[in-house]
């Protein structure tokens, strides 16, 4: 029975980029997850009788959500609901699902490569009919509707059983719990050399993948030891966890440190990788070679044609505004088209539906292509182990072959997690009020020919978007930026990007930070970071 629920709504349930996150005990309060769901369709026109995909990393909570979403999901009249066996859905999954069901929209129930368990957070968001995140006017209306929502829709109906593949009944709706890899991995195979890699790993070649005990566990299974051949024993922390095995399931150098170690051995596996709580992000290590996001989506740019689903080339590239230049370097060579946007994988939605670009990467870890509209941890291992196989090359080999060819991009990232919210954006508020006096200014030898908040005007349609970061651009192509993040649930995120190119026949042979570190000697100079923030070191350097 449909029945009406009257509900009080929270004043602090504002979706970010990435939906809305939280610790586990605000989702658990009473009506919360049913306050946002309801927000969500009520933004929504036509869903009678349309189909909507569920599922999520399998965090501390998950199962539960996912029962109150379907029993709304009926009461509002949609006509089909599709979910993940055990309520597991990757994101990029879900996008996918979305596209080749024909699904009006997804939720994913995921705080991607946030900690989990009972005191850890949760997230909850909205994919749009092109399996891309929701944009902005959405994301904002359904923000709106939580700050005077009243009463939500649900029905009496006892719970569905995730565990089991099958066909159930909610009211006049149906539910399908289907197995959450199967559509992906077919996928996989259509873009990918299959018969190549399999002879990769029948060679010997050796890799290591860490599923961080979340959602790619069964995907990386299927796929790399069941179908391409690789010895059991490949896909470390495979299977999903409510609280991710007590870690935290965020592949860069803190939290993933063991395979830095194990692919740093002389005797290691020729290639490490791992990807995060929802499998959207991705690490890629070479034996010895740690390989950063903006190289691997240069590489990728550039060997992508190696790959049978681009095999006819690609239409064009397009990066976040803090990822390094490298992948411009790539773009220019094949006389494609580079667009820059800001950080959040929606602003890359529009580019890809248009079909101006084929490639897109971010800064965070983040790569993907057009089979999909949302960034694809596995899919990345995946382009590279097809590169790989067909250039019988070592990952080091490759880079270093790049690098002669572009000339090198000497990049990190500089995050300083849990910082205090007001004194990192009084920091940000001191640099915007000294724009023009940084602008001209010289720095040890540097002139800053650029001082702004970066902005951006979406080429398809026409959308703003403003203060994405401050930037400083030097006359040499230097560039310095520092971003707020709001991908936590706890204080604030300050994120310091640095980027210089050494041009190939410079020396290409540095250890990244040292070749850095007078411009973020100068960073700190110019913000006062170090001491508005009371931090003397990073928490995490990428």
């Amino acid at each position: 029975m449909t029945k009406t629920v009257s509900t009080t709504p929270y004043d602090d349930q504002k979706p970010g980029t990435s939906g809305l996150r939280k610790r586990v005990p605000v989702f658990a309060q009473p009506n919360y997850v049913e306050n946002f769901v309801q927000s969500v369709f009520d933004c929504l026109s036509g869903i009678e009788g349309q189909t909507l995909i569920i599922g999520g990393d399998g965090r501390y909570y998950n199962a539960e959500a996912i029962q109150k979403a379907i029993r709304i999901a009926a009461a509002n009249g949609f006509g089909r609901v599709i979910v993940g066996q055990g309520g597991l859905l990757s994101t990029p999954s879900v996008s996918n699902l979305i596209r080749t069901t024909g699904a009006f929209g997804g939720l994913v129930l995921s705080a991607s490569h946030n900690p989990g368990g009972p005191d850890g957070d949760f997230g909850i968001k909205y994919n749009i009919g092109n399996g891309g995140p929701a944009p902005e006017r959405l994301t904002d209306a359904i923000y709106a509707r939580t700050q005077i929502i009243d009463s939500y829709r649900t029905i009496d109906s006892e719970d569905i059983d995730l565990g089991t593949q099958g066909v159930h009944r909610v009211g006049e709706m149906t539910v399908e719990v289907i197995d959450p890899v199967s559509a992906y991995a077919d996928l996989m195979q259509e873009l990918f050399d299959f018969d190549a890699i399999r002879a990769l790993f029948a060679s010997g070649f050796k890799v290591k993948f860490d599923a961080m005990h979340a959602v790619t566990g069964p995907y990386a299974k299927r796929i790399l030891e069941e179908e391409l051949g690789a010895p059991p024993g490949t896909v470390l922390n495979g299977v999903p966890s409510e609280d991710f095995g007590g870690h935290h399931p965020d592949p860069n150098p803190v939290h993933a440190a063991h395979l830095i170690e194990m692919a740093m051995a002389a005797d290691g596996p020729e290639l490490c990788a791992a990807s995060d709580g929802d499998g959207d992000r991705n690490m890629i290590i070479g034996r010895g070679c740690p390989v950063s996001p903006s190289d691997s989506l240069a590489v990728i740019t550039a060997n992508a044609h190696l790959a049978p689903g681009y095999r006819d080339g690609i239409a064009g590239v397009a990066r976040s505004m803090p990822t390094s230049g490298a992948a411009d370097r790539v773009a220019e060579a094949l006389g494609i088209d580079l667009y820059e946007v800001p950080t959040g994988w929606k602003f890359f939605c529009t580019l890809l539906d248009a079909g101006r670009v084929t490639i897109c990467g971010e800064e965070s870890a983040g790569t993907g292509s057009n089979h999909v509209r949302e960034k694809d941890g596995l899919w990345a291992v995946l382009m590279w182990l097809n590169i790989l196989a067909a250039r019988h090359q070592s990952v080091a080999e490759i880079l270093e072959d790049h690098w002669r060819r572009y000339g090198r991009n000497y990049y990190s990232r500089h995050d300083f997690e849990e910082v205090d919210k007001g004194a990192a954006e009084d920091m940000m508020q001191a640099m915007r009020d000294r724009f023009g006096e940084l602008t001209g200014a010289e720095f040890d030898g540097r002139r800053i020919a650029q001082a702004d908040d970066y902005a951006y005007r979406d080429p398809i349609d026409r959308s703003e978007t403003s203060s994405q970061g401050i930037r400083l651009i030097f006359e040499d192509g230097a560039r310095i930026i520092f971003r707020l993040s709001g991908t936590g649930t706890v204080g604030a995120t300050v994120r310091l990007y640095v980027d210089r190119f050494e041009p190939a026949d410079g020396d290409l042979s540095l250890e990244t930070q040292a070749a850095l570190s007078g411009l973020f000697a100068l960073a700190d100079e110019i913000s006062g970071l170090k001491q508005r923030l009371g931090r003397s070191d990073p928490t995490v350097i990428t």
